[in-house]
């Protein structure tokens, strides 16, 4: 999830008068921020399966295991970048870095699903800091806009790459040792990078005209804290509960506050003025459609590679680079083609092949070989290259040259909600479908009627995990998986339909509120510079239990 915050606007609008007398360090530092912001993304969902087990988790305390990583970088990443400004880019980027190891060190220490949450939300706060603090660093480090360019190349590079290589690391170490140890790397690099950057790293500031908006920032957690705590655990203790109706009444109150405060303050945290402009409003519907397919079929696909193929974690590594490395590589041809072809035409084309392959997944079966699966998995990571890089750009360029980091920001914040909520709503989705599901196959499969009770009451309390420890003799336990592997099929194939249709909206979107073509700079102006924007993978996180 490429991020642009608001605390770039300040550095990117106008350059700073000051000379950094190492620039190259900056950069070096700022691409292993977010390298090691996103090596644990990839590496927590691959390891998924092998958490659930170790932790004997519910269906909505792995979802939160992910959801709880997003949630704090969609709430501050605009924070931070404030707090950057005002105080100092290199504070913020040095405190990123001793949350993320915080977080990984609870995490490598931890012996509950609650320890782990606790973890994951440090962490992150971390990434939060990092994403905007690294960039505004390179910003201030590089005014030159063909320098920042490069330099900013690189940062997503890094980004990518750490998305790409963390999965793999992860199954490497979970080939050897328990899940734990997969943080280890992050705190080693946290803590070394921490040190370099207190004494080398150079720090920079802009804060004229700027405020921490308090009253906002708690308004945006509760909001977005009360949806996904909704929608995860109202699809776990039903709909009609009384908290979860309580979240669903705070998410509401706390998003009305949010735009009465915005719109009241006069240093908005996120400018109501933006969504006047049809094509950023329109880039902030695609960006979050995008985002809640890709995530939630991440999800979906890890919760079927682990438990029902059986897959390690390495296995299901090598599967999900298909997407992410394909992203990383595409991603600066497709920069490059932005000069030439309108970013709404290479948006609407890559969603519409992302669309396309995801509903190709639907063809997904429990015995279903690499060989089979890979085509789709190379055509959603193909279409997801030509959907990053021109979704920020149209955000950025849809509003006045000074808004361009505020805009950016507030798009990415809309990035990583609808990621927290591809999972929540997937799980439920999964949930659902596969209890639906699992009489008529259980009935199938010609197992006794009192073994079929059995199994559905296993699998209703403890989720797919169950199909492991039955405690039925061997031939009615082969019969039970076939079952539960046959529902969770079924399952797979609606949310890859719901994922698939949602990319054909975000294609229809773009094309009524973005256009596909290039819009027209009016004679005697010129079209405002705006730094060339990252493109990232999506991120591997979900759950791995229906």
């Amino acid at each position: 999830m490429p991020t642009t915050p608001q605390s770039v606007a300040s550095a990117a609008g106008s350059p700073p008068t000051t000379t950094v007398a190492r620039p190259t360090l900056t950069v070096v530092l700022a691409c292993l921020g977010v390298f090691a912001s996103y090596v644990p993304i990839g590496g927590v969902a691959v390891s998924l399966p092998t958490i659930q087990r170790g932790l004997d988790a519910s269906t909505s305390d792995l979802q939160w295991i992910s959801d709880i990583f997003i949630l704090p970088m969609a709430a501050l990443i605009l924070t931070f970048g404030l707090i950057g400004d005002l105080y100092g880019r290199k504070k913020a980027f040095l405190a990123g870095l001793l949350l993320l190891a915080a977080g990984a060190a609870t995490n490598l220490t931890a012996h509950s699903v609650a320890q782990v949450w606790v973890g994951q939300a440090l962490s992150g706060a971390g990434g939060a800091a990092l994403l905007t603090s690294s960039l505004a660093l390179i910003s201030h480090a590089y005014p030159d806009f063909r320098a920042r360019a490069k330099a900013i190349s690189a940062w997503a590079a890094s980004l990518g790459l750490g998305m790409s290589l963390g999965p793999l690391l992860s199954g490497t170490i979970l080939e050897q040792a328990s899940w734990r140890w997969i943080f280890a790397p992050i705190v080693v690099v946290c803590l070394v990078g921490a040190v370099v950057a207190a004494i080398l790293l150079e720090d920079s500031r802009s804060p004229h005209g700027r405020a921490i908006d308090v009253p906002g920032q708690i308004a945006a957690i509760i909001a977005i804290t009360g949806l996904i705590y909704g929608v995860i655990e109202g699809g776990t203790t039903g709909w009609t509960d009384g908290p979860v109706l309580a979240a669903f009444a705070l998410a509401i109150l706390g998003l009305a506050a949010f735009i009465v405060i915005e719109h009241r303050s006069a240093t908005p945290m996120l400018s109501l003025k933006l969504f006047s402009s049809r094509s950023f409003t329109g880039a902030g519907v695609v960006t979050m459609i995008t985002m809640f397919g890709l995530v939630g079929i991440v999800f979906s696909l890890s919760l079927f590679f682990g438990n029902v193929q059986h897959l390690s974690a390495l296995d299901i590594a090598y599967r999900f680079l298909l997407i992410n490395g394909l992203t990383v590589v595409i991603g600066p041809i497709v920069g490059r083609l932005m000069g030439r072809i309108p970013s709404g035409a290479l948006l609407t084309f890559g969603l519409v092949v992302t669309g396309i392959g995801m509903l190709t997944l639907n063809t997904l079966e429990p015995d279903t070989g690499f060989a089979a699966m890979a085509g789709p998995l190379v055509v959603i990571g193909v279409g997801f290259a030509f959907v990053m890089t021109p979704i920020t750009s149209v955000a950025v360029s849809s509003v006045p040259h000074h808004l361009a980091g505020m805009a950016s920001a507030g798009n990415n914040t809309l990035r990583q909600l609808g990621g927290a909520l591809g999972p929540a709503v997937l799980g439920v989705v999964l949930t659902n479908r596969i209890a639906a599901a699992l009489p008529e196959n259980l009935t199938a499969s010609g197992l006794a009627p009192a073994d079929r009770e059995h199994v559905t009451s296993a699998v209703s309390d403890e989720g797919l995990s169950a199909a492991g420890h039955l405690g039925l003799p061997p031939e009615a336990t082969g019969k039970a998986l076939s079952a539960v592997g046959n529902s969770f099929a079924d399952a797979l194939h609606l949310c890859m339909t719901i994922a698939g249709l949602g990319m054909f909206v975000a294609a229809a979107v773009t094309v009524l509120m973005i256009g596909v073509r290039r819009p027209k700079t009016p004679a005697g102006t010129t079209a405002p510079r705006i730094p060339a924007q990252a493109s990232a993978p999506v991120p591997l996180t979900g759950s791995t239990r229906a």
